[in-house]
């Protein structure tokens, strides 16, 4: 994953918190729930970019 695609993921991340805060407070249980998927599918490919490294590989690779 590129690092224009991790910081895409976190922004989504964060739209989805906003739009999840937004439902709860305004009592707009659709703006909740969108806000919820958008935030877990961020939150998913996220976690999906971690689990693909190899343990110890901090994205040096070739680095020496």
């Amino acid at each position: 994953m590129s690092i224009f695609d991790k910081a895409k993921a976190k922004a989504e991340e964060l739209f989805g918190r906003a739009e999840e805060l937004y439902g709860e407070s305004h009592g707009d249980a659709a703006a909740k729930v969108d806000g919820e998927a958008h935030r877990l599918e961020a939150e998913a490919e996220l976690d999906t970019d971690q689990d693909q490294r190899e343990p110890g590989d901090e994205g040096l690779t070739g680095a020496r």
